[in-house]
C-alpha cells in the first residue's frame, strides 16, 4: 500500500505520516523498485493508535516509548497505565490551578465594579489590576 492510500484510511496527512517516521513513531517502511513507500496493513491501526493516544494527552515521546514495547514484543500496558496515571495527576493539578485562576479573576471582577475610571492614577498603567504587593 503506498503513501497516499495509507493516508486516506488513517485520515492522516502524507507529511505527519513522514514526519512519524522520521520520528520513530512510525517503523520506516519497505521501498518498492521504484522507489516508492510500502506500508502493510497494520501500520494504518498504528496511526490510529497514535491518533487516539493523542487525544488524552499523551505527546510523541510517550507514544514512541509504547510503541517501542510492542516492536520487541512486550505488552506496553503497564506502562500505558502509569502513563495514563500521572496524565490524570496533572490534569488534576492544572484544573486546580484554573479554578485558582478564576476565583483571583472573579475578584478582580467584583472589585473592578466599585473602582471609579477617573481614579485611574496617570503613574500606573491600570487600576483594575492591582499591584503586585497589594492584596485582592
Amino acid at each position: 500500500m503506498r503513501i497516499g492510500e495509507v493516508a486516506r484510511q488513517a485520515e492522516v496527512p502524507i507529511k505527519t505520516i513522514r514526519y512519524y517516521e522520521e520520528i520513530g513513531v512510525l517503523p520506516n517502511p519497505s521501498r518498492a523498485p521504484s522507489g516508492y513507500r510500502e506500508y502493510d496493513p497494520e501500520v494504518i491501526d498504528r496511526l490510529r493508535f497514535i491518533r487516539a493516544s493523542q487525544s488524552v494527552g499523551f505527546t510523541l515521546g510517550e507514544i514512541r516509548e509504547i510503541v517501542a514495547y510492542r516492536d520487541r514484543g512486550d505488552v506496553p500496558c503497564a506502562h500505558v497505565l502509569d502513563l495514563l496515571r500521572r496524565h490524570r495527576e496533572d490534569c488534576a493539578k492544572r484544573i486546580a490551578e484554573l479554578q485558582e485562576a478564576e476565583q483571583a479573576l472573579d475578584a478582580l471582577v467584583t472589585r473592578a465594579a466599585h473602582l471609579r475610571q477617573e481614579d485611574c492614577a496617570p503613574e500606573g498603567v491600570c487600576h483594575l489590576i492591582p499591584r503586585a504587593a497589594e492584596r485582592l
